[in-house]
């Protein structure tokens, strides 16, 4: 968090009475609004404008148009409604991208209180200025950063800024700037400070306004944000590159087929409708159609695992995650404060320490500790007696009292700081070491420490209505601490088990962290910590270049600032890692963002955090993060098959539909056939693969296709290619039958369709089932005489059925001998297609 030096004062008038209106003036000029963030104005236009940059949408609206121009209205249909979910997807992202800059507002109050020309005034936030004076009261939102000028008894809390549970009690700035010329670089105590974003929790005050806008701690996140690129995600990259070379092909050939086919005397109308057979037939507009609907398949399973899916795309990231970045508070731990432990004076007697710190409470507060004790389930077994007077915590006393009655005796009872209270008593030395031990353990490991006490009165004028400060009974210590989940610990070795890295990334002190760690088992139980206050050199981007290994041989990252968050979820990327990075505040919002998946909290995330994210936990159960991985690797699986499946087909489709009528043959196919297989291909790879069975394998990965798949790409759909070649040219030389020619090509694309989803599925779902069935059956139906007729193609006599069906079923086989020789695959050469 941000810091504020005494030269950072100079010029800001220090009066009571505020600004006057020419000061005002004067201010908004030179700083402008307090606005963290500007947003168009036209956000439809912009979303419009993004969607509709992407040149394949183009291709395919003006490839659709040919058609209708030509009547082959069924085509054109098939292609505009391929652009549809394009179109929707591109739209989808661009306004998430908007969207996740406007949530980063909520954490600002609209409406402030300030006081100017010594008169109080109600003015709109974006109207604050530097010099200002701003009230603060219980339950309001800071919306600028500024030094304390009065704070009577005020505590905020600044997770959002820290990450950290614990309430902040401020006290009021007293060093005089105007005399400090020679210390003008050191920092104002961060405890006279408040900030943007964070919440007045109890008490008020008034806040000397030092920046604004985008200076300000909060403003500093959210510029980190909004001029962040959306990238990507590696399948998005691939896809668009694999579409884009073979439109370019596509393009070329489609050219260089029109121009032979009218050289070669065939006709322009011919020529144009070969060139737009070849066109769609080598368009792929099934890869992004496949892709968005398994996404689809993906956020319903996802949701059905309690994890809802705000980011399509990230549905195909998750699967991938190599590197879970958490922070503590509210992921890792619940994010309240909890009493755990009651050690009494006497043995025995934790009832009576129980009562004295509940009688010590406000009851009408909304102090975490005071929350926290109420909360403790022996306290509704207690019988309560009434207070008389209360004196509230202050910075100053460190404590906070009240007058009761116990046992019919009048008694003050008080708690607060340990030493304050140990003082208050007539305790040994000998007595306060030990004690003060016990405290100093306790705060190692994490936890937030009080002591309480009690005094009964001799008489009712023993303190005059005073709080008393000598003459108290010690009672014994509260700890308190703000526990990790009970499912952490499993997740975590789970994640473990499935080569998924955790790197803790919290604002608390290493000894904090480092307790929570060891005992949710990061690092097998012995968390290796670093804290960013001692070893500041090595959180930067020269020393994650030069030291890539460092962030990997490490746990939990202590101290982090939330631009040190983001530093190192850039520099795991940058090292290969798929990154998820959880958490809930506006601390974590710029880390969400950078990363391959960000994961924000349901129940307990704020609006700016679950703006950023891709998904958000409905349960807020880290548990659900490593589930939510292991069906993302799943879908990835399924996907992969599926695009297998595509590129299978496509393969021999388009290069039988290019090859021999640039050879100088007839079509091979006609619009009508193109429209048959459209309507094998769509179902058989939205639906033949998505709900394959588990996959054995939990080892992420990183790339989509390997050097295997590669080269079967290449021996069995180029092979099939030829296949398809000789039997189209293989008739009677003289009178050839070409709707005999096609309808044996025909059949030899159905069938090797359906044994290929027989060959990846086995048939163990009833959509494979279904899908094959389908297929053999609209295979069987061109037997139909009048069918066949429609389809322009001859029914099969045997011979030509046996040939067909014994070229499908050699090259299937072929398949299945070359990938039982390539079961053990060396992950080194996997790489990406379309690169």
């Amino acid at each position: 968090m941000r810091q504020i030096s005494f030269q950072n004062l100079k010029g800001l008038e220090k009066t009571s009475s505020g600004l006057t209106p020419s000061e005002v003036q004067s201010q908004r000029k030179k700083f402008g609004d307090n606005v963290v963030v500007e947003v168009s104005s036209n956000r439809l236009l912009e979303i419009l404008k993004e969607t509709f940059r992407d040149p394949m949408i183009w291709f395919l609206i003006c490839i659709g148009a040919v058609f209708f121009l030509m009547d082959q209205k069924s085509e054109g249909i098939t292609l505009f409604v391929a652009i549809l979910p394009l179109t929707l997807m591109d739209a989808f992202l661009h306004w998430r991208t908007q969207a996740s800059t406007l949530g980063l507002k909520s954490n600002l109050a609209s409406r402030v209180k300030v006081v100017r020309g010594g008169v109080d005034q109600e003015i709109d936030s974006k109207e604050l200025v530097p010099g200002d004076l701003l009230k603060l009261t219980t339950g309001i939102f800071i919306s600028a950063d500024g030094v304390m000028e009065e704070a009577h008894e005020i505590q905020i809390d600044e997770s959002v800024l820290t990450g950290e549970a614990f309430p902040i009690q401020k006290i009021k700035y007293v060093a005089d700037p105007f005399s400090q010329s020679d210390k003008t670089e050191v920092a104002v105590n961060p405890n006279s400070l408040g900030f943007a974003g964070t919440r007045v929790l109890t008490g008020s005050g008034l806040l000397r306004i030092v920046f604004t806008g985008p200076n300000t701690s909060y403003g500093e996140i959210v510029q980190s944000v909004s001029q962040m690129p959306h990238e990507r995600t590696p399948l998005q990259v691939s896809i668009s590159n694999l579409v884009k070379y073979l439109i370019y092909i596509a393009a070329g050939f489609c050219l260089l087929l029109a121009g032979l086919r009218i050289y070669q005397g065939h006709g322009w109308l011919d020529a144009l409708l070969s060139a737009a057979t070849l066109a769609i037939a080598a368009i792929p507009e099934e890869f992004p159609v496949v892709f968005t609907f398994f996404l689809g398949v993906g956020i319903y399973r996802l949701a059905q695992k309690k994890a809802l899916v705000r980011r399509a795309v990230s549905v195909e990231n998750i699967g991938r995650i190599t590197q879970i970045c958490t922070d503590k508070t509210g992921t890792i731990t619940t994010g309240e404060l909890e009493l755990t432990h009651i050690d009494p004076l006497a043995v025995g007697k934790d009832s009576d320490v129980l009562l004295v710190s509940v009688l010590s409470c406000n009851s009408e507060g909304t102090d975490p500790v005071d929350l926290a004790i109420f909360k403790k389930e022996n306290v509704t077994n207690l019988k309560l007696p009434a207070t008389t007077k209360r004196f509230p915590f202050t910075e100053d006393r460190k404590r906070e009292s009240a007058f009761t009655v116990i046992d019919g005796k009048s008694t003050i009872v008080t708690k607060g700081a340990p030493e304050t209270i140990f003082n208050l008593t007539d305790m040994s030395l000998e007595q306060k070491t030990i004690w003060l031990a016990k405290t100093s353990k306790w705060a190692k490991d994490g936890h937030k420490v009080l002591a309480c006490a009690k005094k009964e009165l001799s008489s009712e004028n023993e303190s005059l209505g005073k709080e008393l400060d000598s003459g108290f009974q010690f009672m014994g210590l509260l700890a308190f601490e703000d526990p990790p989940r009970p499912e952490v610990a499993t997740a975590v070795e789970y994640a473990y088990k499935n080569q998924i890295k955790v790197l803790m990334l919290t604002g608390d002190h290493p000894e904090t962290a480092g307790a929570i760690g060891s005992e949710i088992g990061l690092g097998r139980g012995k968390p290796i910590v670093v804290s960013t206050e001692i070893e500041s050199e090595k959180f930067n981007k020269d020393y994650f270049v030069t030291n890539p290994n460092f962030l990997k041989s490490i746990d939990i990252v202590a101290r982090c600032t939330p631009l040190q968050k983001l530093e190192i979820v850039m520099a795991l990327r940058a090292a290969g890692e798929i990154v998820a990075v959880t958490g809930d505040g506006v601390n974590d919002v710029p880390a969400l963002k950078a990363a391959d998946i960000g994961i924000a909290m349901g129940l307990r995330g704020s609006r700016s955090a679950k703006e950023v994210s891709s998904i958000i936990l409905g349960d807020d159960n880290f548990k659900t993060i490593v589930a939510a991985i292991m069906e993302g690797r799943q879908l990835f699986s399924n996907l992969k098959t599926s695009f297998e499946y595509l590129l299978l087909f496509h393969i021999p489709f388009v290069l039988s539909a290019a090859a021999l009528p640039l050879l100088g043959y007839d079509l091979v196919y006609l619009p009508v056939h193109i429209v048959w297989l459209e309507l094998i291909i769509h179902p058989t790879a939205i639906l033949a693969f998505q709900a394959a069975a588990t996959s054995k394998t939990s080892k992420s990965s990183s790339k989509f296709f390997d050097k295997i798949d590669i080269i079967r790409f290449a021996i069995f759909g180029g092979g099939l290619a030829v296949a398809i070649g000789f039997i189209f040219v293989s008739g009677d030389k003289i009178n050839p039958d070409l709707n005999l020619a096609r309808g044996k090509v025909m059949v030899v694309l159905s069938m090797w369709s359906a044994l290929l989803v027989i060959y990846y599925t086995h048939l163990k779902t009833w959509t494979s089932r279904i899908v094959v069935v389908g297929t053999v059956g609209s295979v069987l139906l061109v037997q139909s005489e009048w069918i066949a007729t429609i389809l322009k193609v001859a029914r099969l006599p045997m011979q030509s059925w046996i040939e067909t069906l014994g070229v499908v079923v050699c090259f299937v086989g072929g398949m299945a001998l070359f990938d039982s020789q390539q079961s053990t695959r060396d992950d080194s050469d996997w790489f990406k297609f379309g690169h």
